[in-house]
């Protein structure tokens, strides 16, 4: 397993543009195939999208497709959220882990306002 802490949230407007990234502790970043996630106030946690190992595969959720884009830096631990065209229904908490097993973390608040 890998530990992922997330960061880059914040509050901007709607139709603005806003990158999460997602940093990785170990040696075995690479081996994991990953998902960004995000939590709604009042509602249940509910898939953005995955990333396969290598990062040559993504997948997303109708509701933030042709908006975001995941990727990854397999050099540098990292995973990235690159979010374009934000609207105030995408405010949520945003976490990243393993799309198999490891744990969830803190994640990191992005709020879009009207």
């Amino acid at each position: 397993q890998v530990q992922l802490v997330e960061s880059g949230g914040g509050l901007v407007q709607a139709g603005g543009s806003l990158t999460l990234s997602c940093a990785a502790s170990g040696r075995t970043f690479s081996a994991y195939s990953l998902g960004w996630f995000r939590q709604a106030p009042g509602k249940g946690r509910e898939v953005v999208g995955y990333i396969s190992h290598s990062g040559s595969s993504t997948s997303y959720a109708d509701s933030v497709k042709g908006r975001f884009t995941i990727s990854r830096d397999n050099a540098k631990n990292t995973l990235y959220l690159q979010m374009n065209d934000l609207k105030p229904e995408d405010t949520a908490v945003y976490y990243c882990k393993q799309t198999v097993g490891g744990s969830w973390g803190q994640g990191t608040q992005v709020t879009v306002s009207s």
